[in-house]
């Protein structure tokens, strides 16, 4: 191996190979298609080639709660094939996550497929209804998607808030370190001053979020509580 090897140069060098695979995708599927390309080393500017503009994301933008989730598994994160999800602004999208890995298994990025199906589904609607009643279908969960970190992890606090009748002062312990572990798990802390940012939502100061964090990561750590595998 080259002792001018580095991970990151390994990593820029497969980003570099992926740019324009992510013209040629959206080349190919039309102006319903977006392709997005990240680079997790920088997540609040993640966005490091985009073809298509379905939701809206330039070169600088934003990782999504998507990218969150997969930065909170680290390298255990999984590929998302085909899966459907909502935009904020009603648009409905069958999508894929590939994760990108280096030649050590590490995680750093991914390459991600939106393909807008609104127009579809609301033709599949019209069919359905001529054709007669059919079971109802599940409502696809919403991601936020923004080219500003803070309003994404703004987006995920308010869905998180929107189940809660309570003030964040009416909210029990356990309820508390519930939210902290739910966010958590969807990878906001991953972001740099999403803790603050989490803070001044809540109206709590930043060693109280720093610790129901704390206490909520150990409470779900089989190491901290006895449980053995």
């Amino acid at each position: 191996m080259s002792a001018e090897y580095s991970p990151d140069t390994e990593r820029d060098a497969i980003l570099a190979a992926l740019r324009p695979v992510v013209d040629g995708i959206v080349a190919t599927f039309g102006p319903l298609c977006e392709v997005v390309l990240h680079d997790y080393r920088q997540p609040e500017k993640s966005v490091v080639a985009v073809a298509g503009s379905v939701t809206g994301r330039s070169v600088g933008g934003a990782m999504s709660e998507i990218g969150m989730r997969i930065l909170a598994r680290g390298d255990e994160a999984d590929d998302d094939l085909n899966y459907v999800t909502r935009t904020g602004t009603g648009q409905l999208l069958k999508s894929s996550t590939m994760v990108l890995r280096d030649s050590a298994g590490a995680v750093f990025g991914a390459l991600c497929v939106n393909v807008d199906i609104t127009a579809v589904h609301e033709a599949q609607a019209v069919l359905g209804a001529l054709a007669g009643p059919s079971p109802a279908s599940a409502e696809p969960p919403v991601t936020a998607f923004g080219n500003d970190i803070d309003s994404v992890v703004d987006a995920i606090l308010d869905a998180h808030r929107l189940g809660q009748t309570q003030s964040w002062a009416g909210l029990g312990r356990t309820e508390r370190l519930e939210l902290f572990r739910s966010l958590d798990e969807h990878g906001v802390f991953a972001v740099r001053r999403a803790i603050e940012q989490v803070a001044a939502r809540l109206g709590v100061s930043r060693a109280s979020a720093y610790s129901y964090l704390s206490q909520a990561r150990a409470a779900t750590d089989p190491t901290t509580t006895g449980e053995h595998a």
